[in-house]
């Protein structure tokens, strides 16, 4: 059950890493992304439960509010959080990030130590049947939320690499918010109810799985470098 539990992570970091086709990143800074977004699955879980009592303590819980907030504004959001707030800590200024491309495999890093924790712990409580519907769609969900995470946080660094401060917080921005939502929907979809949330939340996870591949292989082929800051020398873009 263990090795069930870890075995997507695995295939799934192996999918990414292979797509940085220019220059591997450092492993010993793999396994601190890794190691620290792991501890974001404890944080998370606090902010969950302190939140939870707080905010949702004298709500309706079959209400839909309390889903939209659960899942967006407690859920999510704390969990998107930590995740990022360990990505930009560790990375951001690492001489090792010196492609676009380079922030996919440190944002998906990231969130497969969360996913995979978080994996452990819901199979330690419950059957079989939990890992495969996690291995098929929960883990695979951080995924691509960590893969437009990284899209949006290597456009970021190469706009502060050639000193567009405006451009590089709007793209940080939606490196922060943009898998919020995403997460957020996705939960939403699978906490309702009703059949048409199911309805939509196989549509989206189609939708979501084939933009995340989109960009990931995207930007494999285009991945751009990102030079010190006081070495740029012309006006470089990525899309």
């Amino acid at each position: 059950m263990l090795l069930l539990s870890v075995l997507p992570s695995i295939v799934l970091f192996f999918v990414v890493w292979k797509q940085d086709r220019i220059e591997k990143e450092p492993a010993k800074l793999l396994w601190k992304l890794f190691l620290f977004g792991l501890l974001t699955t404890v944080s998370a879980s606090i902010i969950e439960i302190v939140a939870g009592d707080i905010i949702l303590g004298f709500m309706n819980h079959n209400g839909m509010l309390y889903l939209i907030i659960d899942n967006f504004l407690i859920v999510a959001l704390s969990e998107e959080a930590g995740k990022y707030i360990v990505l930009k800590k560790i990375t951001w200024r690492n001489p090792a990030f010196n492609y676009t491309f380079d922030a996919l495999v440190y944002s998906v890093t990231v969130s497969l130590g969360f996913a995979t924790l978080e994996n452990i712990l819901y199979l330690l409580e419950n059957d079989f049947s939990i890992a495969i519907v996690r291995a098929l769609f929960s883990v695979p969900g951080h995924v691509f939320f960590a893969i437009f995470m990284g899209y949006y946080y290597g456009l970021a660094k190469h706009a502060d690499a050639y000193g567009d401060e405006r451009l590089s917080k709007k793209y940080l921005r939606k490196a922060f918010w943009i898998p919020v939502l995403l997460h957020g929907f996705f939960d939403l979809c699978l906490s309702t109810e009703y059949g048409l949330f199911l309805l939509l939340f196989f549509i989206f996870d189609a939708l979501l799985t084939t933009f995340a591949f989109i960009k990931l292989f995207k930007q494999s082929r285009i991945a751009a470098a990102i030079p010190e800051p006081e070495n740029h020398t012309d006006n470089n873009t990525v899309a």
